[in-house]
């Protein structure tokens, strides 16, 4: 990066105070937010909402009583964690003075400004944000039905899945195959797949050294490859394959009962298999037509408002807001920010200038991580990375350096569910 990192963490810092100074305290318009999804993008909205505008009605809709963070869950597979460690609740968000609605959403009646909520309740808005997650299209993998992530697991979603691939993990038998089917582009966390890679092969090399990891990956290049690629070198040789686009490894169908992953080219028989599907807005999102038939929302990122319903905003993996990734950094972002323009616009204030960071660490093992960031700008309705803000660990690094992004990595983590969930 032509920036070094403390100087860019301070930037980052300076821009947020700035926005927030703005905002904060502002007398503004009575008013009910609805933000639905408990994730980092929802709770950060929900939170930064009632610290920023007190006397605004924030109501939280959220069926979990906790959540299970994605980031570091690839830690409790690797068993490096334990899944506890990585599980919080909404406690500081409602001493804050956020409404916790535990209940599902059933649809969105735009026309009405009211959802409809699990059980048969509805609940109106005058603002609404959504940022409800990914929803998982098995319908696109031959052979797949409501069986498969329980012989398959996907542990894209933090909880109980992590739980299931992680003891499959542990019980694989010696010199075992763990095959992993990594979707195209987008998805969420673009590194996620082969930070559990690695991992998983750190686990192996203690506990199952014969084993091996193979990777059927819907790409030909994924973020980081090269550090990644230069980390299972050094780490785990011999004990990582990936086989790309290029080499025929487009998931076509599956067999969950045999652990069979069928690709254009070949099939593969796995003892643990861990299949990723594709992803897209979840189906009460689409079916109100703000995904406009496309899978991903787009969002005006000067105040993250739908392009296509007034007061509805969005934030999160929901979202396409290319060239920023899905990830959890990037939801805590967008989240206040969205709460910035909010409270900016019931002040009846101009919103403060949207500038968003992404910082993206991944683990390799206990002791050596690799990370990449950058600074984002709305330039109209695009988002755009700032001059020289975007960049990687280096290649090469010394293990020293390695060992000290993998404890960034942790005290990352503490960062931000602080950050986020109060």
């Amino acid at each position: 990066m032509s920036l070094s990192r403390r100087a860019f963490a301070g930037w980052v810092a300076g821009l947020a105070a700035a926005s927030a100074a703005r905002v904060a305290g502002a007398a503004v318009a009575p008013a009910r937010v609805v933000v639905v999804g408990g994730g980092f993008g929802g709770a950060s909205c929900a939170g930064y909402l009632k610290r920023w505008a007190p006397a605004l009605d924030v109501m939280l809709v959220e069926p979990a009583a906790r959540f299970v963070t994605c980031p570091m869950s690839n830690a409790v597979i690797g068993g490096l964690r334990s899944l506890d460690s990585i599980t919080c609740d909404y406690a500081g968000l409602v001493a804050r003075g956020v409404n916790h609605v535990r209940a599902a959403v059933d649809a969105i009646d735009l026309e009405r400004r009211e959802l409809w909520l699990g059980g048969g309740g509805r609940l109106g808005w005058d603002r609404l944000i959504l940022a409800p997650g990914i929803e998982f299209d098995y319908q696109r993998i031959d052979g797949a039905d409501d069986d498969t992530p329980q012989r398959l697991p996907h542990a894209w979603k933090a909880g109980s899945q992590t739980r299931l691939l992680a003891a499959q993990v542990r019980a694989m038998r010696p010199g075992g195959l763990f095959v992993m089917s990594v979707p195209d582009n987008p998805y969420r966390c673009p590194p996620g797949p082969y930070e559990r890679a690695s991992l998983v092969a750190g686990y192996f090399k203690q506990h199952n050294p014969t084993a091996k990891v193979l990777l059927l990956d819907a790409k030909d290049a994924f973020t980081k490859q090269a550090l990644f690629e230069e980390a299972w070198q050094a780490r785990y040789p011999g004990m990582i394959e990936r086989l790309s686009r290029s080499d025929g490894a487009d998931l076509m169908a599956v067999d969950a009962g045999t652990g069979t992953f069928v690709t254009a080219f070949d099939s593969f028989r796995a003892d643990v298999g861990n299949l990723i599907p594709p992803q897209r807005a979840p189906a009460f999102v689409r079916a109100a037509g703000l995904d406009e038939g496309r899978g991903w929302c787009e969002v005006h990122p000067a105040n993250f408002e739908s392009r296509v319903a007034a007061d509805v905003h969005l934030v999160g993996d929901v979202i396409n807001a290319n060239p920023m990734p899905k990830s959890a950094f990037a939801a805590n972002n967008q989240g206040k920010a969205c709460a910035a323009a909010i409270v900016a616009a019931l002040a009846g204030h101009e919103a403060p200038a949207t500038l968003l960071m992404n910082t993206c660490y991944s683990l390799v093992a206990d002791d050596y991580g690799i990370s990449i960031a950058g600074v984002y700008r709305a330039l109209g309705d695009a988002l755009v990375p700032m001059d020289g803000s975007v960049g990687t660990s280096p290649l090469g690094a010394p293990a020293a350096q390695r060992a000290q992004e993998a404890r960034y990595a942790f005290d990352w983590y503490t960062t931000i569910v602080r950050d986020a969930f109060g």
